[in-house]
């Protein structure tokens, strides 16, 4: 099918080299992937694809791979390739959202039509977003990014000016506000969006081989290194190298990157041979790196070199008006994940939760959606939230009532008129509210 790529996953190699013969064969144009760690790098919202994954494999598992596909397109078709045993746990992916499985051993007539189904599906859903977006309904970027506040209007506007460019970009932001959302789309827009999008989670390499991780490494350059390996940097050539949580990187490594973004080069360990990088570079920060520099944590010809444009992410308490839409579009997501009917929500309690604050922004307020879906709205909405307002303005009238007749002892005319009521509309809200008239040296005579 013109256009439409086939992500073949599959740790061994046998089995993955006659899987991609067949679909050959039968006309599809087949990418192969002995893990699946490359491929989140090459998925993007509107991707012409399919991923056909087996169910287990070493490190990231087919089930893990489909979710993480799925947090950035729902509509990416996942056909998992499963072993007798994993029918079962085939069966709930299904609920979950894969598209279809395949039992081992499989015939290449029974694999290639459907893959040939979710093809179509997939082109469907791409050919569907063209003419939304032609119609002058939402694109893309605002199903991404979702809120009509001025702010989310500015970063969209700025997101679709600056992502077909070249230039390197710092995204600053709150923990869950959408930081690598936003990365995403800048690479999505730009002419690197068939390229991969590689992530380094700097808070999370691994000291002793971080070089190595990020560099590569050349046969024999230390112990155990028996071959030549690809670093992450020479892995996204041609696409982007997102830098996630750069304040975390240490600042001996810092002043490498300085180099590596300046040059555009890299050199792998035990080689002095530079090797040339078609990259852009992006990177996020929780906190403003001015500070960071001002400390001495972090280096300022770094930050001057990351920054050539800045994008501020608001946080949820900047937007509240965003939260109401946000919310029922988080949560129409959740009941399709967990195959369960959108449940209603009352206004008081979307009015409730536009008024809270969201330390944890966007993720935060998904794993609240998550749970009203589920039916467990403990920690979302205070029991007496649905009638918040108006049980608050029946304690007060509660008040000003037995306040009244304490005043006036129990003598009814002074409390009805200064209250403004007449004596059987008094009457009705002692009632109303259970007010005891004994309490006050009244009688059902009175």
């Amino acid at each position: 099918m013109t256009g439409m790529r086939i992500f073949l996953v599959d740790d061994e190699p046998e089995m993955r080299a006659s899987t991609a013969q067949a679909l050959d064969l039968a006309g599809f144009a087949v990418e192969e992937f002995a893990a699946a760690e490359r491929v989140t790098d090459l998925v993007s919202f509107g991707l012409p694809g399919v991923v056909l994954t087996d169910i287990r494999m070493p490190g990231m598992d087919g089930l893990s791979l489909m979710n993480r596909i799925h947090e950035i397109d729902r509509d990416i078709p996942v056909i998992l390739v499963t072993g007798h045993g994993d029918v079962q746990l085939a069966v709930r992916a299904m609920r979950e959202g894969a598209y279809d499985f395949v039992e081992k051993p499989f015939s290449a007539g029974q694999l290639t039509e459907i893959i040939a189904r979710a093809a179509e599906y997939r082109r469907l859903v791409l050919e569907n977003r063209v003419l939304r977006a032609a119609a002058g309904q939402a694109d893309d970027l605002e199903q991404r990014l979702i809120g009509r506040s001025n702010a989310m209007i500015d970063l969209r506007r700025r997101i679709r000016t600056i992502g077909p460019s070249e230039a390197d970009i710092l995204i600053v932001g709150e923990t869950g506000s959408g930081k690598e959302v936003v990365a995403r789309a800048l690479h999505d827009m730009s002419a690197r969006a068939r390229k991969p999008l590689v992530t380094i989670d700097c808070a999370a390499l691994p000291a002793a081989l971080i070089e190595s991780e990020l560099f590569g490494h050349e046969a024999g350059a230390f112990p155990g290194a028996l071959r030549p390996r690809f670093g992450k940097f020479e892995h996204a050539r041609g696409g982007t190298v997102l830098l996630d949580d750069i304040a975390s990187m240490p600042l001996d490594l810092q002043g490498k990157l300085v180099r590596v973004i300046e040059d555009r080069t890299v050199t792998r360990l035990g080689s002095n041979q530079p090797i040339e990088l078609d990259v852009r570079f992006m990177a996020t920060a929780r906190v403003p790196l001015e500070a960071e520099v001002e400390a001495g944590r972090f280096r300022a010809d770094l930050l001057y070199r990351l920054n050539v444009v800045t994008l501020q992410v608001p946080p949820l308490s900047a937007r509240r008006e965003d939260v109401p839409l946000l919310f029922l579009r988080l949560l129409a997501e959740a009941a399709s994940r967990h195959r369960t009917e959108v449940p209603e929500v009352p206004p008081a309690v979307i009015a409730q939760l536009a008024g809270r604050d969201w330390p944890g922004n966007v993720r935060e307020l998904r794993n609240a959606a998550d749970r009203f879906a589920l039916g467990l709205g403990e920690g979302i909405v205070p029991d007496e939230a649905p009638g918040r307002l108006a049980k608050r303005v029946a304690d007060f009238e509660k008040r000003e009532i037995e306040a009244a007749l304490a005043a006036h002892q129990g003598n009814l005319r002074p409390v009805y008129e200064s209250l403004g009521l007449s004596r059987k509309t008094l009457w009705e809200k002692m009632q109303k509210h259970r007010i005891d008239k004994a309490a006050f040296g009244l009688d059902d005579g009175d």
